[in-house]
């Protein structure tokens, strides 16, 4: 963003923009509506959506920008990644960032083991009991992760009046996840999917890790001291391959703004694909517009990150995006991991989640 907003002030000399970053945990919690009372410009995650709509502290861009640019932006979606920033028939954001869950491996290691990329879940399993398997597991991908199991086995959380997911599906995921758990080390625990990878390409500990949010950087030569070869998900018995949970981010332009604008102008210029294709991926960027996931440049430069993973951001599950959702995400991943860590009651930890679920959607949870 700081290159785009360098070339963004070369050709409008007039403008200055300053961005200023925040954790990705930040990223996932800090409420937006603190951060637009201080700036024009917001990187926001898409559960926010829902947020924005009902209290109106970004704008809804179809007054701002060209129909026909957000049309474009529509028809080359990676994924739902342009519906994931949609609420109540408008757009709050544009999807300038396009991420799910996939596969990554350190294909030398793998060799070395005579192993190969696993293809299925008891693949994955093997391996993990060979001690070289890592996933991230905070709070946040843990939740994710079991989003991702209920959605492959036919149920997307959060559609039910007044659970989760059926307690059939739920128990099972539960139990497929603390099962793979009990093989990974327990310092994943406290990663996130950047410390995974740091860990899969600064020492030669582990070999695959099987979900966790894509970043292309590191499928790029010296980037990191190890590199990796990122890839679709695993398969379930009868289900096909993993769904995993959509990522990404959104460029939304906050109501106060007095230059509103001229933030419109410079939101249509990171957004359209000539850049998304070219010097947004080449100063580090992730893109969200379809045309750069099958470019050759973007490609040619991440051992075809993008198109080998385009399928899985393809049918990954648009979380829920409902005004007070961001309550259940911020509470429901503690007792998941918990439970994964030390075990427990699989019913009593689905009655837990259900509880949160429902006062979610109460209007002050």
């Amino acid at each position: 963003m700081t290159a785009t907003a360098q070339r963004f002030e070369e050709l409008n000399p007039d403008v200055r923009i300053s961005w200023d970053k925040r954790s990705l945990q930040a990223f996932a919690d800090e409420p937006i509506d603190q951060l637009a009372k201080r700036y024009d410009l917001l990187v926001i995650d898409h559960p926010w959506s829902g947020f924005a709509a009902r209290t109106g502290v970004t704008v809804a861009l179809d007054d701002w920008l060209p129909a026909e640019f957000l049309a474009d932006q529509k028809a080359n979606s990676v994924g739902r990644s342009y519906e994931s920033y949609s609420f109540d028939g408008r757009q709050w954001a544009l999807a300038i960032d396009a991420a799910t869950p996939v596969a990554a491996a350190r294909m030398d290691l793998l060799a070395n083991m005579g192993a190969a990329v696993p293809d299925t879940w008891s693949d994955l399993l093997a391996l993990a009991k060979r001690g070289k398997v890592v996933v991230p597991s905070i709070p946040q991908d843990t939740l994710m992760n079991f989003y991702m199991l209920c959605s492959t086995m036919g149920e997307d959380p959060c559609e039910r009046a007044n659970e989760v997911v059926s307690q059939d599906v739920g128990i099972k995921a539960l139990k497929m996840l603390r099962e793979l758990s009990k093989l990974l080390p327990k310092g994943c625990f406290d990663w996130n999917p950047i410390q995974v990878y740091e860990a899969m390409t600064a020492t030669d500990d582990f070999a695959y890790c099987p979900f966790a949010y894509g970043y292309s950087n590191y499928a790029k030569p010296r980037y990191g001291k190890g590199l990796l070869k990122f890839s679709d998900m695993v398969s379930l018995p009868d289900t096909g391959r993993c769904r995993t949970t959509l990522g990404g981010t959104g460029l939304a332009i906050s109501a106060s703004s007095p230059h509103k604008e001229i933030a419109a102008r410079y939101a249509q210029f990171v957004a359209n694909a000539t850049m998304q294709s070219g010097q947004f991926v080449e100063f580090g960027g992730q893109p969200g517009h379809r045309e750069a996931w099958l470019a050759d440049y973007p490609n040619s430069t991440s051992d075809n990150y993008f198109k080998d993973t385009l399928p899985a951001l393809d049918r990954a599950f648009l979380r829920p995006r409902y005004h007070g959702h961001m309550f259940f995400q911020d509470n429901s991943g503690a007792p998941i991991r918990e439970y994964l860590m030390n075990g427990g009651d699989e019913k009593q930890l689905l009655d837990k989640l259900n509880k949160l679920y429902v006062q979610s959607k109460s209007e002050n949870p």
